[in-house]
This record gives C-alpha cells, structure tokens and sequence, in this order.
C-alpha cells in the first residue's frame, strides 16, 4: 500500500502523485456502493496492481470540499476580476465572495486589464477596491510579466492550494499561462455578441505553481445560494458580520428590526450602501427559495 494525492481526474481514470510521479488508478467499485466520489485533491490510499496502475483503496478526510468545481482540500480562491472587456461588477463580485466565504476559504482579488483601461474607469474601480481593502480584502494587480508575477504570487500560493474563479473572459487561462509557460493553455476569446468568454478547461487538474498547488479548472461554474441558509448570509459579509455583533436582537437579519446596528453604519457610511444592498437582494433570493424536500 502506498498514499498520495489525485492531481487530475479523466474518464473514469484518478492520477495520483507520489514522490514525484503520477500513478494511474482506478477505484473499488465498493465506492459506488458506499457513495465515495474520490476528487481531485484528495488524499488517498491504494494498491498498486502492476505496471504503473493501482487501485486506490480508502479516500482520507477532507478539510474542504466543492461541488463546481468538483475537487478537495482547498485553502483558497484566487478570484480574477478585469476592470473591462468584461466591465467589473461589484454585484457579481459579492456573490463571487458569498460563495467563496461559505465554502470557509480564503479569498485573493486579483485584478487584470488594467493597461487596457481608460483613466475614468481606473478611478471609479480604485474607489471600489479601496473599500474592499479595507474590510479585509487582499487585493493583487495586474501583472503580465511572467517573473514578476511569480514573485507576487509566490507568497500567497507557497504550501496552500488554490483554485482560480471569475468570470468568463477576464484572464484566468492568460494568468496561467503567465505563470507556467509551459502549458499553453488556450486563451477563451471574448465573444462581441454576448460580451463574455468561453470555457476552455476541460478537466479539474492540480498544477504545482510558486511552491504550492493550482487548480486549473473553469472555476466556482455555479454561483447559487442553495446550500447558504438566510441566518448565515451574515456571516458571509465579513464587515456586515462584525457590526451585527452590536445589534439589538442576535438573530437580527438587518432587514426592518429596530436596534440594527448594521442598518445604522450603512447610513453613516461606514459599510457601503452598495455592498448592503447586494447581501438584501441575495438574502431575498434565499427566502424566495422553494423549500427543500
């Protein structure tokens, strides 16, 4: 018996990395009965049946686990959002990080296309992304040099593992292709009619990038609420989170309770009137949810 980890999935086939190699392994049709789906990132036991092939034999526990994209064991979100060509959308971005924070990960804004963009859409984003700054974000830069952008990354990416999200068309395969040359993965073209990329990974695969792992994979492919209930939505705004701790009711949803201490800072302008609006419109999308049977 020997341990590794599956670093990419094809048809039926998992490809586990130990000490430096990918053992091709098939799993115990047992698995099916006990609804075990080995996924990319797993850590796992198996038994090496001959030439180079193995059965993996016991799936170890996961510390995380997604759904879309399918994969195990990551610590964070590196989320590509462009300043144009798509335009960015603070909307689309707080669903981005409602998902990423209800899935307990870490996430890292970067952001790209901004030599391609003209002064009055640099100064409206720089406003944006300096609140999310400071409410915690980190917040990284467009960098297309291949050596600088390793350097920038290499601290963040070093011993964890991370999967690439954003939408369509805003540079995830260019960032990879940036950082690992080597791949030549193909750049989605944006499509003037409907104004958004398409997906061009086919496949979830681990990809040993500055010290640590990188998921190429289309990323978080669903942006839905429905594993999120409407008294975590909260939790998932980390400044909306904090101020709610002040609030008259604990299990105030600040949406009409009297003593909101939320409501209150978004009408001081502490918390962004744009951001709260935002968590109203997806704590509404939950509560129109049909219920679950």
């Amino acid at each position: 018996m020997a341990e590794g980890q599956i670093r990419k999935a094809i048809s039926g086939f998992y490809y586990v990395e130990h000490n430096g190699e990918l053992i091709q392994c098939k799993s115990r049709g047992v698995f099916r009965l006990k609804k075990i789906n080995p996924l990319v990132g797993d850590f796992v036991t198996y038994v090496p049946d001959g030439n180079n092939d193995a059965t993996i034999t016991e799936v170890h526990p996961r510390k995380s686990e997604l759904v879309r994209p399918p994969i195990a064991n990551v610590d964070q979100a590196l989320l590509v959002f462009s300043v144009v060509e798509p335009d960015m959308s603070l909307r689309l971005l707080d669903r981005f990080l409602t998902v990423i924070e209800s899935h307990q990960l870490e996430p890292i804004l970067y952001i790209s296309k901004e030599d391609i963009a003209n002064t009055k859409k640099l100064e409206d984003n720089e406003v944006n992304l300096a609140y999310y700054q400071k409410i915690g974000y980190t917040i990284l830069r467009n960098i297309d040099h291949e050596d600088s952008l390793l350097e920038t990354l290499r601290p963040y990416f070093s011993g964890k593992t991370t999967v690439l999200a954003g939408q369509s068309g805003v540079g995830k395969s260019t960032l990879l292709n940036t950082i690992l040359p080597e791949l030549q993965l193909k750049t989605g073209v944006i499509s003037d009619a409907l104004g958004r990329g398409k997906h061009t990974t086919r496949h979830v695969e681990l990809l040993e990038v500055a010290d640590g792992l990188v998921a190429d994979t289309p990323g978080f492919s669903s942006l839905d609420f429905e594993h999120i209930e409407k008294e975590e939505l909260r939790d998932y705004f980390v400044e909306i989170s904090e101020a709610g701790e002040s609030c008259k009711f604990r299990g105030c949803l600040h949406m009409k309770e009297p003593g909101c201490a939320v409501k209150a800072q978004v009408e001081q302008g502490i918390i962004s009137e744009g951001r709260y609006k935002n968590y109203m419109l997806f704590l509404q999308e939950i509560m129109d949810r049909k219920p679950r049977y």
